[in-house]
C-alpha cells in the first residue's frame, strides 16, 4: 500500500474546507482534529492563511474562532478547478 503525503496546497485546502464545512467559522481545537496536523504545523499554516487574508481570528462569545474570508473561498474554488483539471488527465 502506497501512502501519499499531502502537499502544502492540499493541506491549505483541507484546512479551508474544514472551516467552510462548519459554516465558515471553527474553533481552534476542532480545526486541529479535522486538519490532522500537529499543533505546531497547524499554527504555521494558520499564520500563512491569516497573512494571505484567507482567514481571520475573532473572539466569538469570548472564544477564539477562525473565520473564513472571501479570499479563502476564492482559493478553495480555484483549487478545486485545478484539481479537477489535473485529475481529468490522470495526474
Amino acid at each position: 500500500m502506497i501512502v501519499k503525503r499531502r502537499g502544502k496546497l492540499e493541506i491549505i485546502a483541507d484546512i479551508l474546507r474544514s472551516i467552510q464545512n462548519k459554516e465558515g467559522k471553527i474553533k481552534p481545537t476542532h480545526l486541529l482534529y479535522r486538519s490532522n496536523l500537529s499543533h505546531a504545523k497547524l499554527k504555521e499554516y494558520v499564520n500563512i492563511l491569516m497573512e494571505k487574508g484567507m482567514i481571520e481570528e475573532q473572539l466569538v462569545k469570548g472564544r477564539k474562532t477562525f473565520i473564513m474570508k472571501e479570499q479563502g473561498y476564492n482559493f478553495l474554488t480555484e483549487f478545486e478547478r485545478i484539481k479537477e483539471f489535473s485529475d481529468s488527465f490522470g495526474l
